[in-house]
């Protein structure tokens, strides 16, 4: 469905017009685009619901087109041999002469004012002479048109207006035929010149550049949080003398001492020990346990007055949001280098306060705003919203490969999980990003052991076929207490969103870190780190292990048969774990509720796969008691020749990825990041059943995973690819307005400037159809909100100090009054080609360059199961209805939106987004 006829020629864009200098009349596309009244003129943009109406406009081009004949020329006339300032540098870029901030490049500009070079308020004049090939949907070429020209050479980058509203949805079939028509362009200046050909060839790699420099930068960023975070969490037990920058693992690194057993380290000191006391005792204990408490509380506190102060986009995981962008809507500054900035510091710091939260979700958004802000390097990404997103999701996928040194897993969990449009270029892409992450990562080697993984396993004992019943039996654990993982925290959420909990962001994660540093401590299990606790669930017990509490057996051999075999029973410290584990179990799960969706960096794969981890080992513990116990039952004929016949470790592995699957529906993704994660690939067929389970009996109990629900609960505009709409209902029944109300419309060739105008102050849509006339409503076309501000406005949006002087004779005008001589209220506004036969009255102002005539169209017949298929697969922003060719009204995503929920019983407001 491709909306852009092409004009692509020299000859077409030559053909009877001027060329542009330092500025122009004549608007044409840069490399098949301009942020004016052509590229953006697509009628599938800029009427979403959810934009801002008080900004009326975000672009400058105030094409007050005349047709060739009568134009009113203002500019000085160059040769058609000009070329083009930037054909890489240009990208898919913009040549309107200004981008606001809250233009494309202004993710990383928007949070505390530009810096450097976006910083400047004023414009330059710009000397690129361009020769351009003309793309549009109007039919002929942009004759006539004015526009206000900025060189669109990288080195200009000019701050200023951009191509979409904060808050808007962007238009998919408009950028990605806007890039084609760059490439195509770029591959046609190839033959001109060596230069050309150089430049070619940098565009055409610029894609694999740009992936390359995100995974490293990703994997250094990683491997700093990974490094900072494990040094403060242990600077809540005490501190390495020798070298206070050591973590208590590096500290105790020479006598090859296990975390667990502390008392052995002469070179790390607790705080106790630091003020003089004894290791052990009961003072010394009330002295590390007031230390542990107060550390906790600081890095807590500096985390959420960090995110409050600086970047409050940087709370959460930030995966609901990085799902949202990546389904085409723009929300400024989220990805932007404040974000990063804050959220990396922060992350570690809410990670090393001991809160129950994981740093793996946030790695996902700190890779994402890598991607954003290295995709503004390249201008055919850093331009082109849609092509933008195929770097955002590589840079997902780097995410999860930097948070669990499992880069196939962060290819399938970018594909599966938060990715929209992923054809197969970017999956190639996000496999490459996700390598050079994880490359990186191992070089710097955070996790401090031999191997590149979180919790690598060393047994390799074969699974016997009946215990696939205790995996399934783990699958449904985990999909109930997933789900009921959902709805508590749901419910949490909505409580602090609509109460005045949510006015004291700071107070919550204070008194939030004081209960869990309180609650925590006591145990040891829950006072110790949580992977390092994962790791221990996970392991198996090797004869002699004295360190792990949950590997006191006693062994004895019993005589079976002729062989003699040696059986384990649990001794006291099982028990007591057993009975410990259940307690952390308990109090893992509440924090967890409580803590996801604070105002500090949260993620949620790490408190899923404890929880699992716990239920699992406590499962595992039970099984091998009741395989020892009954050795003779006919399923275990044979197979208990083997002194290890059961693995309560594999159980752990298996249990964490049932509850991980019922929090958040992973399943592909799931198994290749948790056998990555382990190196268990043996054990690929458990692991894919207690998925499964836990899927089903999570879609059973609850339709959403924790994303999509907090997607929804935010109101956020995401119209899932996944789900099927399965109702009867036509575009009739959902189109605005209903059958007796009045469709706002404007007409092609009997309407005044003020009135346009009226109807530009009276109603608030972000577009109009341009009919024939009001009695006989026939589609002309569809024209843009802004694209008539610009065109007719009364005042400029933007302060006059922004703008240059073209030329000594004026400044630049803010609309076509002041620009065209003859032109008054009681114009005429045509959108026509042809002049009304008696015009006694002042000029015609003509807008017909600024008409989209190719909007997308179904009829009032048409069913809502194809028309929100069409919103999905093309990514529009409205359809307009129609019967036998009369205009009956208009579909936006917004009316899609609240539709789908109407029909599945749920609130239609919650999409309302601000």
């Amino acid at each position: 469905m491709e909306k852009f006829p092409l004009k692509g020629s020299r000859e077409a864009a030559a053909e009877g017009n001027s060329y542009i200098t330092a500025y122009q009349t004549v608007m044409k596309k840069s490399n098949g685009h301009t942020n004016g009244a052509t590229g953006d003129s697509d009628g599938t943009f800029h009427d979403h619901p959810l934009a801002q109406h008080s900004k009326l406009t975000t672009s400058l081009t105030a094409t007050a087109g005349t047709d060739e004949e009568d134009m009113i020329d203002i500019t000085p006339r160059s040769s058609p041999g000009d070329v083009i300032g930037g054909g890489v540098g240009g990208g898919g870029g913009s040549s309107s002469g200004y981008h606001r901030e809250t233009g494309t490049e202004s993710d990383t500009e928007r949070e505390f004012g530009h810096s450097g070079g976006h910083s400047q308020r004023t414009m330059h004049q710009h000397h690129h002479h361009q020769h351009v090939p003309t793309h549009s949907a109007f039919g002929d070429p942009m004759d006539g048109a004015l526009s206000f020209y900025g060189s669109s050479d990288v080195q200009d980058d000019i701050p200023g207006i951009g191509q979409y509203e904060d808050f808007h949805t962007i238009d998919w079939q408009r950028d990605i035929a806007r890039d084609r028509m760059r490439h195509r362009y770029i591959v046609k200046k190839r033959q001109d010149s060596l230069w050309d050909l150089i430049k070619g060839s940098i565009d055409a790699g610029s894609g694999w550049l740009c992936v390359l420099l995100v995974g490293i930068a990703a994997g250094c960023v990683a491997g700093m949080v990974d490094i900072g975070a494990s040094w403060m969490s242990d600077l809540k037990h005490g501190i390495c003398p020798p070298a206070f920058w050591f973590n208590r693992e590096q500290c105790c690194y020479p006598a090859k001492q296990s975390v667990f057993e502390e008392g052995n380290c002469s070179t790390w000191k607790t705080w106790p020990e630091i003020f003089g006391l004894d290791r052990n005792g009961t003072g010394p204990y009330i002295v590390a346990y007031i230390w542990y408490v107060l550390w906790a509380l600081l890095f807590a506190s500096l985390s959420a007055s960090l995110v409050r102060m600086f970047a409050p986009y940087a709370c959460g995981s930030g995966i609901p949001e990085i799902k949202t962008i990546l389904s085409g809507f723009i929300i400024r500054g989220y990805l932007g280098k404040w974000t990063l900035l804050i959220k990396s510091v922060g992350l570690m710091l809410s990670v090393s306060a001991g809160l129950t939260l994981g740093k793996e979700g946030p790695m996902v958004h700190i890779a994402s705003c890598i991607g954003n802000i290295f995709s503004h390097v390249f201008p055919k990404y850093g331009r082109n919203e849609a092509k933008k997103r195929e770097i955002l999701s590589a840079a997902a996928a780097a995410g999860v490969s930097v948070a669990f040194g499992a880069p196939i897993g962060g290819v399938l969990f970018s594909l599966e999980e938060v990715s929209y449009y992923f054809p197969l270029k970017t999956l190639w892409r996000s496999f490459f990003c996700a390598l050079i992450a994880a490359f990186v990562l191992r070089s710097l080697t955070p996790f401090g052991n031999e191997h590149s993984v979180l919790f690598f396993v060393e047994y390799n004992k074969p699974w016997i076929f009946f215990e696939l019943i205790p995996f399934v039996f783990l699958g449904i654990m985990g999909g109930v207490i997933g789900t009921f993982f959902i709805k508590a925290n749901l419910w949490w959420c909505r409580y602090r969103k609509f109460s005045k909990l949510g006015q004291y962001p700071v107070m919550e994660v204070l008194f939030v870190t004081l209960v869990t540093g309180i609650i925590c401590y006591p145990n040891p299990f829950t006072r110790m780190n949580m992977n390092e606790l994962i790791f221990l669930l996970v392991s198996k017990c090797s004869p002699g292990d004295v360190t792990n509490p949950l590997c006191e057996y006693k062994r004895m051999n019993i005589t079976m048969g002729n062989s003699i075999i040696e059986v384990t029973e649990p001794g006291p410290g099982v028990y007591s774990s057993i009975w410990l584990l259940m307690l952390t179990f308990i109090l893992k799960l509440a924090l967890t509720i409580f803590t996801f969706g604070m105002k500090v960096p949260a993620g949620l794969f790490i408190p899923s796969l404890l929880l699992g981890a716990i239920m699992g080992r406590i499962v595992g513990i039970g099984v091998e008691q009741f395989a020892y116990s009954y050795p003779n039952i006919w399923f275990f004929t044979g197979e208990c020749a083997d002194s290890n016949l059961i693995t309560p470790g594999l159980y752990a592995v298996v249990g964490a990825a049932a509850v991980l699957g019922g929090v958040t529906r992973m399943t592909v993704s799931l198994v290749v990041i948790m056998f990555e994660l382990t190196g268990g690939v043996r054990y690929i067929v458990p692991l894919m059943a207690a998925a499964m389970a836990s899927k089903w009996v999570g879609d059973a109990l609850g339709r959403q995973g924790i994303y999509d629900a907090h997607i929804a609960l935010n109101g956020y505009p995401f119209l899932d690819s996944k789900e099927e709409f399965a109702h009867t209902t036509l575009a009739a029944d959902v189109m605005q307005p209903k059958r007796n109300e009045t469709l706002n419309v404007i007409t092609q060739d009997s309407m005044t400037v003020d009135d346009v105008e009226n109807l530009l102050k009276e109603t608030e849509h972000n577009g109009y159809p341009v009919v024939v006339s009001r009695e006989n409503q026939y589609l002309v076309g569809f024209v843009l909100r802004r694209d008539l501000n610009l065109a007719i406005g009364e005042y400029l949006t933007v302060p006059q100090t922004r703008f240059f002087a073209i030329n000594q004779r004026f400044s630049l005008p803010g609309n076509a009054k002041r620009l065209i001589e003859g032109i008054s209220s009681s114009s005429i506004v045509l959108f026509t080609s042809t002049q009304p036969t008696q015009n006694l009255g002042p000029q015609p102002l003509k807008l017909k360059k600024i008409l989209d005539m190719a909007p997308i169209t179904v009829t009032d017949q048409t069913p809502m199961e194809t028309v929100v298929d069409m919103f999905r697969k093309l990514g529009l922003r409205q359809t307009l209805v129609t019967h036998n060719g009369r205009l009956l009204g208009v579909i936006t995503k917004k009316d899609v939106l609240r539709h789908v929920k109407q029909m599945d019983n749920e609130d239609p407001n919650t999409v309302l987004f601000n």
